[in-house]
């Protein structure tokens, strides 16, 4: 059967079967099949109104239109669509129609090209799922938030340099990356601005001769207004863009968390354990347990990356208008469409079933002199200058380091020894600063880890998130 195609007359030869293969885009741009159809009533609603078309004309194709879309819906429903029935979302939707109540079902198209058919479908769509991954980030963030209340006070160690570097909570940890994905919802939010924008009746570049209402089209598919320009309406890929560079920032967030939960899953780190749901095995190694849905995560924001990568490269030597190099701008974008919203699915139910083990996590955050900021903190209290006591301590802890000690393990003519030349010390009194508590406790500063500090900063933000 041949494809159906808006085209031909011009032609007197058909193109090869070789060709009309590589030429098609029906096999992914079918994701579009109800944006299409969405955006086609609007247009011949419009045409109605403007008297290019007659009310029994109008509602003909309307009544079409739906049956075409329930059609479809169970074809693809039963998986007894036929791919290769048309050469794209368009020429389908309008042979389908034509079929279904004749030759009136080519008048849908009166005013419009396939130029900005496509663009506003294409808006349409990613508008929709915008959307739908903002509401997914909220709920993420929800059980961010919910897990840094539940572990305020579980201590575990900072790390710079992947070395451990100061005493903090895990739940100070996991507000950090409830701030990114905070940052992600609003880029989303602000990228949703230029998507919501209608190119519906730019027609092929240059607008059209027939009297459109392009601001009625504009309101009836919910956009906030229409595009000024007819050839930047049909020419724009700038909203993929952003998406996908939006997208592409929220997986990298998502990666960095991966690497963690990869480290602190390990035997080596030990600080949590992620469920069975979460995990799989090895086929020779009976003990292995891999965190593969963080490193999946992991692996896949290159993918992402990749598309945005794949389309700017694409874009970035097109003349105006339109040229068929933008079929290129759906794949990628379909596929981290399909990425994104199944990790914001499966993470936060990862997130909510991994075991935390806190005393492997204070353990750790107990040695390797994590209390060192703060024992200069406390001699700079004292009067004395901080570099100097920046060089004091990092002797302290040489002199720990022979003694195989912590410095919160050191006794009385040991501080003697080390700091009795710069001030009276009682070692009880050191000790009680440079626990592991004490030491995050004095962290009080705003966003800083203090207990405190940190229940005042999820309280504010279970606030934001009931308001969304």
């Amino acid at each position: 059967m041949a494809k159906s195609k808006l085209w031909g007359g011009r032609f007197e030869a058909n193109t090869s079967k070789l060709m009309d293969q590589f030429n098609a885009s029906l096999p992914f741009d079918i994701n579009l099949m109800q944006y299409d159809i969405e955006g086609s009533l609007a247009h011949v609603k419009m045409l109605g109104r403007q008297d290019i078309l007659t009310a029994a004309e109008v509602k003909k194709i309307i009544e079409g239109l739906k049956s075409v879309k329930k059609d479809l819906e169970a074809e693809l429903e039963t998986d007894s669509f036929d791919f290769n029935e048309a050469e794209d979302i368009h020429s389908l939707v309008e042979a389908r129609l034509t079929a279904k109540i004749g030759a009136v079902g080519g008048k849908l198209h009166t005013g419009r090209s396939r130029n900005d058919q496509v663009a506003v479908d294409l808006r349409l769509y990613l508008r929709d799922q915008t959307e739908q991954i903002m509401e997914l980030i909220l709920s993420f963030m929800q059980v961010i938030l919910d897990l840094a209340e539940e572990h305020i006070e579980t201590v575990m160690p900072g790390y710079t340099h992947l070395q451990r570097a100061q005493a903090l909570t895990f739940g100070h940890h996991l507000l950090a990356y409830y701030f990114k994905l905070k940052r992600d919802h609003e880029r989303f939010a602000d990228a949703l601005k230029r998507i919501n924008v209608s190119p519906l009746g730019s027609g092929a570049l240059a607008g059209s001769s027939f009297a459109l209402d392009r601001d009625f089209t504009a309101k009836e598919l919910g956009f906030s207004r229409a595009c000024e320009n007819s050839m930047d309406g049909v020419s724009d890929r700038d909203f993929v863009l952003e998406f996908l560079a939006v997208a592409s920032n929220l997986m990298l967030h998502l990666s960095r968390l991966s690497e963690e939960i990869i480290l602190w899953n390990s035997k080596e780190y030990s600080f949590i354990e992620l469920a069975d749901q979460y995990t799989t095995g090895s086929s020779i190694m009976p003990q292995k347990k891999n965190p593969d849905l963080a490193e999946l995560v992991r692996g896949k924001t290159g993918r992402v990356i990749g598309s945005l990568n794949q389309l700017m490269i694409t874009i970035k030597g097109l003349p105006l208008a339109y040229n068929k190099d933008l079929q290129e701008d759906k794949e990628g974008l379909f596929d981290s469409v399909k990425t994104v919203k199944v990790i914001l699915e499966l993470y936060p139910e990862m997130l909510k079933t991994m075991k935390v083990k806190k005393a492997k996590m204070k353990e750790a955050a107990s040695s390797g002199f994590l209390n060192a900021t703060e024992l200069a903190d406390y001699l700079a209290a004292n009067n004395i200058p901080f570099r100097q006591a920046h060089q004091i301590v990092g002797e302290a802890v040489l002199f720990a380091s022979k003694k195989e000690k912590e410095l919160d393990q050191l006794q009385q003519s040991d501080w003697d020894q080390i700091l009795g030349e710069y001030l009276d010390v009682e070692a009880e009194e050191l000790k009680a600063k440079l626990s592991v508590e004490a030491a995050v406790n004095s962290h009080s500063t705003k966003g800083g880890p203090a207990f405190k500090e940190s229940k005042n900063i999820i309280e504010k933000e279970k606030e934001f998130l009931a308001v969304q």
